[in-house]
């Protein structure tokens, strides 16, 4: 999760309104991919290391903040891409307070028969601190 979160530092104030994650996808002990969120805020990392991989089925995917369940541009979500590329396990730093994922990212993954855990979620949570401030009740 370590280097999830090396991956996402150097996105952190320049993904628009989406927070900077990080996605390392392992397999094996073999970095498949890895990637952060884009500048513009698009792509998300997760779609990107899944692309960069090919062959994701059976790894384990580090990723700094719960993957979306939903798009506001009507593609597929992280949650989806995730499942669809055969991720046997997801290991999460932070759960993700916004609309879009809040929680149900984790339920789908778990649904479709992916194990998620979490760790690290302090560092996640202090490395996006604003999209944290801007989307947690007050």
């Amino acid at each position: 999760m370590q280097r999830a979160l090396d991956v996402a530092a150097p996105g952190v104030g320049r993904t628009g309104e989406n927070p900077s994650v990080g996605c390392v996808l392992v397999r094996d002990g073999v970095v498949l991919g890895e990637a952060r969120t884009a500048d513009s805020g698009r792509p998300h990392a997760e779609e990107q290391a899944i692309a960069q991989a090919g062959d994701a089925r059976g790894a384990t995917a580090y990723v700094t903040l719960e993957p979306c369940a939903k798009r506001s541009n009507g593609s597929a979500s992280c949650t989806d891409r995730l499942i669809a590329a055969g991720v046997a396990r997801v290991v999460i730093a932070a759960r993700d307070p916004h609309p879009f994922a809040a929680g149900v990212g984790v339920e789908r993954l778990q649904a479709a028969g992916v194990r998620v855990e979490f760790v690290l979620e302090e560092e996640a949570r202090a490395q996006n601190a604003d999209f944290f401030a801007r989307w947690e009740p007050r």
